[in-house]
């Protein structure tokens, strides 16, 4: 099976405005310049982490989405960060993975972070979604998703990889870098983290921190508190080995999850 090279964007984000960060991202992903086969952004990359969806939100049509669409055909690469969406009167923090061909995916947040209201504001999702890109199954989630194994849990390899796009505070770094790490060995997966940094409309501030993990929990990239682009390749073969080597997936407690 191919390699799989992709680049994650960690970025500051300009507070609820939604032109400004569309500009800002479309410059930075027009400066990657090699093949890439992802594009990884940031939770909410067009408003910052804002509770303020009846103000900023768009529907599926809006030019968040067409401008994912857009960009994924220009670079042919897929494309993949998450908006504020109203749909059907709700409102999703919801995950959008755009494909070069003008199909999209989508995943809704399924755990909200009920400590900053999240709950209170946005609709759960009930479903998880897993991508296949060059026979890869990719299964993205979304910051808080991150401290919930049972949801997390790859049950019988049905992924390769995991991908966690956050909007997470530098005051709980330790716990970003932990789990990501603990995620990816439990799971005997790759894992992506893809954090924003500077400090948002409510005066919380992010350090960056994304990071991508390999399968035995090594750190193979982390990032530093700045705005930055980085470009890495995953080895399924080498994933697949270790895997085979070791099949701890095997005597997972499949009687334990109602998923």
């Amino acid at each position: 099976m191919q390699d799989l090279r992709a680049a994650l964007i960690q970025s500051d984000l300009a507070w609820e405005e939604i032109d400004a960060n569309i500009s800002n991202f479309d410059c930075k992903i027009n400066s990657i310049g090699e093949k890439t086969d992802i594009i990884l952004l940031p939770e909410m990359f067009t408003t910052g982490f804002t509770m303020n969806a009846e103000r900023v939100s768009q529907g599926m049509d809006g030019s968040a989405v067409a401008w994912m669409k857009k960009k994924s055909a220009e670079t042919n690469a897929h494309i993949t960060g998450s908006l504020i969406i109203q749909d059907g009167g709700n409102f999703y923090n919801r995950l959008i993975w755009a494909m070069p061909g003008g199909k999209i995916h989508t995943y809704d947040k399924k755990h909200l972070f009920r400590y900053a209201g999240e709950d209170a504001t946005y609709t759960p999702g009930t479903a998880g979604i897993t991508v296949e890109i060059k026979g890869w199954r990719i299964r993205p989630f979304i910051c808080y998703d991150l401290r919930f194994p049972l949801w997390t849990r790859n049950m019988n390899n049905q992924y390769d990889a995991a991908l966690f796009i956050a909007s997470w505070p530098e005051s709980r770094s330790l716990h970003w870098k932990s789990l990501l790490a603990a995620r990816a060995i439990e799971n005997q997966c790759y894992v992506i983290g893809v954090n924003r940094v500077g400090t948002d409309g409510n005066g919380i501030r992010y350090s960056g921190d994304s990071a991508v993990i390999n399968y035995r929990g090594e750190v193979m990239y982390i990032s530093h508190d700045n705005e930055t682009i980085h470009t890495f390749t995953l080895s399924h073969g080498e994933l697949a080995d270790y895997r085979k080597n070791f099949p701890f997936w095997k005597d997972a407690d499949v009687d334990m999850l109602k998923l």
